[in-house]
């Protein structure tokens, strides 16, 4: 069983400022991109068709609503009353979509400052912020200072140059931030190459959806 190594993952080139400010938000569509003026919005749920704020002056990669629909049905029920990591937040639409489906809670995880402010603003449009936790970091320090206690699903949209980050996965597992029964699902690109699971963890699904592709992993038994 393999996973996608971050090797083959791509980088965004280079558009100057100008050419951004004609073309839309980073000038260049990607997997995943919405196109120029289109926006976000929660799909189910109690928040069902609320709009998500997405700040432009950030790098954001927003998860297309196709793949939101597909990654929550293909989870179900197993969200409801769940406590809930979102890593790589971005916007917080997949933790915001989480709470909305009846998650108990989420913290939500990114580095970026601009992100960091859109997930807050985010999560007050929806009424979601008592239900929530917003932290200002990087994932990998994140998950070693041991924050937030045990987590039911994790979800994870790193950045595409990126692609599978094994050693948080490893951490993750390693510092108990896993319920036995958890769920991790890491969206990557579809042009990465495969490679062998992180010790732990077993792959129960990996859906492709054109460039990009969701990865469903369990923990083993014992692992």
């Amino acid at each position: 069983m393999g996973l996608r190594l971050e090797e083959g993952a791509y980088r965004l080139p280079y558009v100057p400022d100008e050419q951004r400010r004609n073309r839309g938000w980073l000038g260049v569509r990607m997997p995943g991109y919405f196109p120029d003026g289109a926006h976000m919005r929660v799909i189910a749920g109690t928040a069902k068709g609320r709009p998500l704020r997405l700040d432009r002056s950030s790098s954001v990669r927003p998860t297309s609503d196709r793949l939101k629909e597909a990654m929550f049905s293909t989870l179900g029920p197993s969200v409801r009353d769940g406590r809930v990591l979102d890593l790589f937040a971005g916007s917080g639409a997949l933790g915001i979509e989480a709470l909305s489906r009846g998650a108990g809670h989420a913290t939500f995880v990114d580095s970026d400052r601009a992100a960091v402010a859109t997930i807050r603003a985010n999560l007050v449009a929806t009424g979601f912020l008592d239900r929530a936790e917003v932290l200002d970091q990087t994932a990998e320090r994140f998950v070693a200072s041991k924050r937030g206690g045990q987590f039911d699903l994790v979800l994870m949209d790193p950045p595409y140059t990126l692609g599978i980050p094994a050693s948080l996965l490893t951490n993750l597992l390693e510092s108990g931030r896993l319920r036995v029964d958890a769920r991790v699902v890491v969206e990557v690109s579809s042009r990465l190459p495969a490679i062998e699971l992180p010790p732990g963890y077993r792959l129960h699904q990996e859906r492709r959806y054109g460039d990009s592709t969701l990865i469903y992993l369990t923990i083993e038994q014992g692992g």
